[in-house]
């Protein structure tokens, strides 16, 4: 057999593959990672990415002492401890106690170290969860739209069917869910769960209110229904949050996913879910949730990096377990840079101009991401020429839309720029809105 033969027998068509690889939700971070580094001269709104600035090299090795000091402390050998870092460790993670106690002090969530699953960052929680939970064709995932991408890939890869759920404007609204939740029914589907952020969203930036949570437990609890609470932004935000859902949880109605990617670093790649509902066999024995997440994450990561888990772990022994404390800089410096956002855009468009262009914007109290409504189609093209001649870049918010909507607005995330190049980067961004519309505008009298 000839070299050229081998190469073309081991070829493959995509067509070939999961359906999944040529769903365009699945290419959108790697576009943008594409534009970052094209054009590294912009200025970019589109990483939700904590500011390097809050990171020193030497707090990993402060944070690992103190871990291995506290397994010291209670009485592990040298040897036990050198196993704890240096081997795979129990599937479900080994600082769950830890992670408990922290929750309980900043949340006010109560839960036994059993109901937690340490998982590789929020995104492997979302995959277990919804692994789980959806069984047969039949079952649906709700989402409130615009929601995440990474729960819709999550759904794309496990060829779970997705419902979106719309938000309005004004934020989401509980009765909209219940709506969803009857048409899925009549039409013979089984929604089983349903996923939000209820805490400053990506990537809207909208919060919950406490009516509209109370509104949602009850809802879940009386039709049966699962929430998946995400909850990345809450205490990398300078206001005083909100309950979580979960806090507030009193029928096990909610299934709360976390990570320390925003509040100690994204590098160690750790989060958790607290999956605490009641889980009864054919046997008529019964566990966990958190048991049945713990069987599949052994066969998708096996465990959770011992070492990540331990340097998350010393973090949080030496805050008291008090991520908030923890992370009181640095939401102010997120509040400060939200603020900074919203006030160049008010004050370089004002009220008549901003009518004129037709832009509108919301106003988060918290968290990294706010949305901005344009008149032009804000897609991938739109990114590129924004980057190219005009030097900043931004998120189209059509990624985020499962239900295909988004298609005038654009995600700006604050969090990863310096006062500076925010100033210059929404100048960029106005001279990029204005010259975009009237291209748009002049485009569309010319078709009449």
């Amino acid at each position: 057999m000839t070299e050229k033969s081998v190469v073309e027998s081991s070829s493959l068509h995509r067509s070939e593959l999961h359906t999944s690889i040529s769903d365009p939700v699945l290419d959108t971070m790697n576009f943008l990672n594409e534009i970052t580094l094209r054009y590294p001269e912009a200025i970019s709104f589109a990483p939700g990415r904590p500011y390097d600035g809050f990171f020193e090299t030497d707090e990993v090795l402060a944070h690992l002492r103190r871990y291995l000091d506290h397994l010291a402390d209670r009485g592990a050998s040298p040897a036990q401890v050198r196993t704890a870092v240096y081997q795979y460790g129990p599937t479900a993670g080994q600082i769950r106690e830890i992670i408990a106690d922290s929750l309980r002090r900043d949340e006010g969530i109560d839960v036994p170290p059993e109901s937690i699953v340490v998982t590789v960052g929020a995104q492997e929680a979302m995959l277990l969860v919804v692994r789980a939970l959806i069984r047969d064709p039949r079952d649906v995932l709700l989402v409130s739209s615009p929601c995440y991408v990474g729960i819709t890939g999550v759904a794309r890869l496990l060829d779970v069917t997705l419902r979106a759920v719309p938000e309005p404007a004004e934020g989401f609204s509980p009765a909209d869910l219940d709506a969803a939740i009857r048409a899925e029914r009549a039409a013979r589907r089984r929604p089983r769960a349903f996923y939000l952020v209820p805490d400053h969203a990506n990537p809207s930036g909208s919060t919950l209110s406490a009516a509209a949570r109370a509104e949602l437990l009850e809802l879940a609890a009386r039709e049966n229904v699962l929430i998946l609470e995400d909850t990345p932004y809450r205490l990398v935000s300078p206001s005083e949050p909100l309950p979580t859902l979960k806090a507030l949880d009193r029928r096990r109605s909610v299934v709360h996913l976390g990570s320390y990617s925003k509040t100690i670093f994204p590098g160690a790649r750790v989060g958790f879910a607290v999956a605490d509902q009641t889980v009864t066999g054919d046997d008529g024995r019964t566990g966990l949730l958190a048991d049945e997440l713990a069987k599949i994450k052994s066969m998708v990561t096996v465990n959770t990096s011992s070492l990540s888990q331990a340097v998350v772990a010393g973090a949080l022994l030496a805050a008291g377990g008090r991520v908030s404390e923890l992370n009181a800089k640095a939401a102010g410096h997120y509040g400060d840079a939200m603020r900074r956002v919203l006030d160049r855009l008010a004050e370089r468009l004002p009220e008549a101009r901003r009518a004129e262009l037709g832009v509108r914007w919301n106003e988060p109290s918290g968290g990294f991401f706010l949305s901005l409504s344009v008149d032009f189609e804000a897609d991938d093209a739109a990114l590129v020429r924004s980057a190219e001649q005009f030097g900043v870049i931004w998120t189209p918010m059509r990624y985020f839309h499962p239900d295909g909507g988004g298609r005038r607005a654009i995600r700006l995330s604050v969090s990863y720029l310096s006062p500076e190049e925010i100033d210059e980067g929404i100048t960029r961004l106005l001279a990029f809105v204005a010259d975009q519309t009237g291209r748009h505008r002049a485009g569309r009298g010319r078709r009449r």
